[in-house]
């Protein structure tokens, strides 16, 4: 039976290049969506004709709902060896003065409780396909962006209990990584105009911003580096050096 990879948040632009690429690498893929079914189709139409997938609607804040999705997972794909967390929310700019509690909950409900819930239950999972787990973080959980603190610090967050949970589940031969990619240009950087872009172009090293491809190919190295555990890989064109 092939390996079965589940990516969150498969319906954005990470998510989809991230599923693609396992898809094409000959995993079955488990397709987690919240409500954007359209992006969903319009992916499994780019995936290979003999892809084995599932797309599951499921709200990852909804305990019941998650535990729904892993049944239809189990049942139709079998147990999950690849974890990816890449669903995850961002608040429109703004000073953190003019935060609220409400923006604090949806950022760290979405960004860390989620995933950290998801992965708890599918622990046994992964002990028993010594498996591996590849969180997204960001940039600015590795260095904090002015205006993006709450999102920052959930990203942080991820990126703490990446680590840890590298160093519990180590011994059964589980590996634990993160990437923290920079500037993709997908939907939720939408906002930013076509000047800001472009400093953002001129900022980085490699000189061009980032693809969701390139995030892919470094979720699928780490999801199968098996003496890599516990790191966090900044895919930013080297932004953050």
């Amino acid at each position: 039976m092939k390996r079965t990879a589940l990516i969150t948040g498969a319906s954005g632009g990470i998510g989809s290049a991230i599923a693609k690429r396992f898809a094409d690498a000959g995993y079955a893929v488990a397709l987690q969506y919240r409500s954007n079914r359209q992006a969903i189709d319009t992916l499994i139409r780019t995936l290979p004709e003999d892809a084995d997938y599932a797309a599951l609607q499921c709200d990852l804040n909804d305990p019941d709902s998650v535990q729904e999705m892993l049944y239809e997972i189990h049942r139709r794909l079998g147990r999950i060896s690849v974890l990816v967390n890449c669903a995850g929310v961002a608040l429109p700019q703004k000073l953190f003065s003019e935060t609220t509690d409400a923006d604090y909950d949806h950022v760290f409900d979405t960004n860390v409780h989620a995933a950290m819930r998801l992965t708890r239950l599918l622990t046994d999972d992964l002990r028993a396909q010594h498996g591996s787990v590849v969180n997204i973080s960001s940039m600015w959980g590795v260095v904090g962006g002015s205006c993006e603190v709450v999102y920052s610090a959930s990203k942080a967050a991820l990126i703490g209990f990446t680590k840890a949970l590298s160093k519990e589940l180590a011994p059964s031969d589980v590996t634990v990584n993160a990437v923290a990619p920079g500037l993709i240009p997908t939907a939720m950087n939408a906002h930013l105009s076509d000047a800001e872009l472009e400093s953002f172009r001129l900022d980085t090293p490699l000189c061009r911003l980032g693809t969701p491809q390139d995030v892919a190919e470094a979720v699928f190295y780490l999801a199968g580096a098996r003496f890599v555990t516990g790191q966090v890989l900044c895919c930013d064109g080297g932004y953050t050096v």
